[in-house]
């Protein structure tokens, strides 16, 4: 089965848009909400029947749901391991489901059968708007919503909804005590996991960036690159997010988050306005410099095209650029990662040939926005 993305809202990258608040530093916020069924093993000793009956509860549910309305469902034993890469790379599948199919965290433990075969995950994503359902990933049900720029109350409103709306047919595990349930520790309690992708290259440029990090830890906040845990920091992006899940509300939670991310955007714009101050002449060199490089290099690697579309996207904050818009540098993050690739060049296998058509449809797309700006 190859994924038709004609049939995911906005194919799924609204988020990208730059239209919610503060997008010039913030590109998105998500929140997301863990949650198990009783009756039925968690998925780390769950097996390949206990799997199936979760994702028939959960189907069955979610057709009826208003919220479904005009939504897509795509389960993950019939995707090409390429177009799982592609909706992990949009962010709409997590990097488990995007795992081979048997593999740990899209079933491959617990129960199979003893055949020698791979049992069947029964993982779906579940898609309409901006709000997404993971089922059978390392919880029965992993919901999460996506906005643009910095917006956690939006967010959770819209999740709260999806959860409510579940939660009236679904016999959620709770405990008067621990509250959620959940398969790692981690995440008991409220089950939240909320985030912002962050720009922060004024803090990195005026080498401040270790010491708030380093304050973030120290009030209960963690900082991950562009795909969240185990992913490395590239291009200056950040995401930030909540440690602690048990012993305070979901309104606390975001609450904390909210001040502390608005403390960073406040340091971020400071650092900015030191350099266009302090040390002008030179961040305009490094910002033109990597302008020419994106619209004119004949072969990138992924991590060179996230720093130099993080200098291009400062410029593009400080005014040094015109008539380049936020939003195409943010979906160049996305497109230009190797599964989007290779939808667009199917002989971009290989990483040489990978190169040559990231830096192909970089410059096509620098082109078209410039021929629009004159």
């Amino acid at each position: 089965m190859t994924v038709d993305l004609s049939l995911i809202p906005d194919g799924g990258l609204g988020w990208l848009d730059a239209s919610g608040p503060q997008a010039n530093v913030v590109l998105s916020t998500r929140v997301r909400l863990a949650r198990n069924l009783t009756g039925l093993p968690f998925n780390v000793r769950s097996g390949a029947d206990d799997r199936r009956r979760v994702l028939e509860a959960v189907d069955a549910v979610w057709q009826r749901s208003p919220l479904a309305r005009g939504g897509v469902r795509f389960l993950v034993d019939e995707l090409e391991p390429r177009d799982r890469l592609l909706l992990h790379e949009r962010h709409l599948i997590s990097k488990e489901l995007a795992n081979a199919p048997g593999e740990r965290g899209v079933g491959g433990a617990g129960g199979g059968g003893g055949t020698g075969e791979k049992a069947a995950s029964h993982a779906a994503v579940y898609l309409a708007g901006a709000l997404g359902l993971m089922v059978n990933e390392e919880d029965h049900l992993r919901l999460q919503v996506f906005r643009s720029g910095f917006a956690l109350s939006q967010a959770y409103a819209d999740l709260e909804r999806l959860d409510r709306d579940l939660g009236a047919s679904l016999p959620v595990a709770f405990h008067p005590e621990f509250g959620y349930l959940t398969a790692c520790p981690t995440n008991a309690g409220t089950g939240l996991r909320a985030s912002v992708l962050i720009h922060l290259p004024g803090l990195v440029l005026t080498k401040e960036i270790a010491k708030v990090l380093q304050g973030l830890t120290q009030v209960g906040l963690t900082f991950r690159g562009l795909y969240g845990e185990g992913s490395e920091v590239v291009g200056n992006f950040f995401q930030l997010s909540n440690q602690t899940t048990l012993g305070k509300s979901e309104e606390e939670l975001l609450d904390h988050l909210g001040k502390i991310v608005r403390q960073v955007v406040r340091y971020e714009e400071q650092a900015r306005e030191v350099l266009r101050r302090d040390a002008t002449t030179i961040i305009e060199d490094k910002v033109w410099r990597a302008y020419a490089l994106l619209r004119y290099a004949r072969s990138l690697t992924f991590e060179e095209t996230m720093n130099l579309l993080s200098g291009v996207r400062l410029g593009v904050g400080l005014k040094l650029i015109g008539d380049l818009s936020v939003y195409t540098l943010n979906k160049l993050l996305i497109y230009t990662q190797p599964a989007h690739l290779a939808v667009l060049d199917p002989r971009a296998a290989r990483d040489a040939e990978q190169r040559v058509a990231r830096a192909a449809y970089v410059r096509g797309v620098l082109e078209e926005e410039a021929a629009r700006g004159r």
